[in-house]
C-alpha cells in the first residue's frame, strides 16, 4: 500500500512538472513572435492608448509654475528721448524663440538702479507705439531713480508677431512676461534683487497671474486691474467688437470642448500670492468696475495676503483727478519696500 500510495504522488507530481513545462514552453514560443502581446492588467498602455497631450496644455497655471524660465541679454537698440534726470531707449529681449522689444527708462546716473516692470493694459494696435499706456508714470519714477521696462508684447512695436491660435496668443503672454522678468539679471544697469511690478488694466491681470505662477514677494501695484475669471476677463468686453463677440464665443465654446477653463484662470490660485499689492481704483471707471476691485481685494483678504485698497472718488480708468496723489502713493510704496 505504502508503495502503491507513493507512485501515485510520483505520478501526480510528474504531471505537474509536465503541465508547466508545456505551458512554459507555449509561452517562449509565442514570446518570439513580435506580432503577439501578451494583456495584463499591469502593463502599460501602449502609445495609441496613451492619453495625447493637447497643444494648450502646456500653459495651465500648475504646468507653468513647474516651467523653467528663459534667460536672454536685454539689448538696448535705440535712443528715444533723452532729459536731464533719465533717458528713454527702445529694448529687446527674447522668449520662446519670439524677439519682443518695449520701452526702459534709465535713470541719469551710474547704477544700478531698482527695476519697476511695467504692464500695460489695452492699446489700439492701429495707433500704438512704444510706451504707450506706461510712460506717463514711467517718467516719473524714472526721475525718482528707478529703471522701468515696459514691454510691447508680441505684435506690438518692433516685436515679432505672435501664434495665430488666439488663446495660445494669450497664455504665452504669461511665458514672455517671466522670460523677461529673469533676464533682469543679465541687464547690468539692473539693481536685480530690488524689482518691483507695476500694471494697469489687463496689465494688472495678468500681473496677478505673475504673480501666482512665480511666488515672487515683488512690491506689486494695481491700477484699475481687470481681475474677472477666464474667461469672464474677456467676454465683458466683447460688447464693443465689430461681430459682438461672436467669433470668440465661437472660438472659445471649441476650446473648452478640449480644456478644463478652471486650469487657466488666474482666481483659482490667489492663494499662491506671496507679495505685497497695493489697488487703486476710480469710482467712475466705467472699464473696471469699483466691484470688480472690492471682490479682489475681500479674496485676497479670505487668503490672508497683504493688500492695500485705495478708492478715488470720481476717478476714470486712467486715474484721471487723481493720478498726482496715485504715482505719489507709488513712490511711497516702492520706497517703503525695495529697501
Amino acid at each position: 500500500m505504502f508503495k502503491e500510495s507513493l507512485s501515485r504522488k510520483k505520478i501526480v507530481i510528474l504531471s505537474f512538472l509536465s503541465l508547466f513545462l508545456i505551458i512554459g514552453l507555449v509561452f517562449f514560443l509565442l514570446s518570439q513572435n513580435k506580432s503577439f502581446t501578451f494583456l495584463s492588467p499591469l502593463a502599460k498602455k501602449s502609445k495609441t492608448e496613451e492619453i495625447k497631450e493637447k497643444p494648450l496644455d502646456k500653459y495651465t497655471f500648475k504646468r507653468l509654475k513647474k516651467r523653467k524660465p528663459q534667460v536672454s541679454e536685454i539689448t538696448l537698440e535705440s535712443t528715444i528721448n533723452e532729459t536731464p534726470d533719465f533717458t528713454s531707449y527702445i529694448f529687446t529681449f527674447e522668449s520662446e524663440g519670439r524677439k519682443i522689444s518695449g520701452m526702459a527708462n534709465i535713470p541719469f546716473g551710474e547704477g544700478p538702479f531698482p527695476v519697476i516692470l511695467m504692464l500695460r493694459g489695452y492699446v489700439d494696435l492701429e495707433i500704438y507705439q512704444s510706451g504707450m499706456g506706461t510712460q506717463p508714470s514711467a517718467e516719473v519714477y524714472a526721475q525718482n531713480g528707478y529703471l522701468t521696462l515696459a514691454p510691447d508684447f508680441l505684435g506690438y512695436g518692433s516685436s515679432d508677431m505672435p501664434p495665430d491660435d488666439i488663446w495660445e496668443s494669450r497664455f504665452l503672454r504669461s511665458v514672455n512676461i517671466i522670460d523677461l522678468l529673469n533676464s533682469i539679471k543679465t541687464f547690468p544697469q539692473a539693481e536685480v534683487d530690488k524689482i518691483a511690478i507695476w500694471g494697469h488694466s489687463n496689465g494688472g491681470l495678468s500681473s496677478l497671474s505673475i504673480l501666482e505662477i512665480t511666488g515672487g514677494e515683488y512690491p506689486t501695484t494695481l491700477w484699475a486691474p481687470v481681475s474677472q475669471f477666464f474667461p469672464y476677463d474677456i467676454l465683458f468686453f466683447t460688447n464693443e467688437y465689430d461681430d459682438k463677440g461672436k467669433g470668440i464665443r465661437k472660438s472659445l465654446a471649441e476650446f473648452e470642448k478640449d480644456y478644463d477653463i478652471d486650469l487657466y484662470s488666474f482666481d483659482e490660485y490667489l492663494d499662491w500670492i506671496e507679495a505685497p499689492i497695493q489697488i487703486h481704483q476710480g469710482t467712475a471707471d466705467i472699464f473696471v468696475p469699483l466691484i470688480w476691485s472690492q471682490n479682489l481685494v475681500n479674496n485676497l483678504n479670505d487668503f490672508d495676503k497683504e493688500v492695500v485698497f485705495y478708492t478715488y472718488p470720481g476717478a476714470d480708468h486712467q486715474l484721471n483727478g487723481a493720478w498726482d496723489l496715485v504715482v505719489q502713493r507709488d513712490l511711497n510704496f516702492f520706497k517703503e519696500r525695495l529697501k
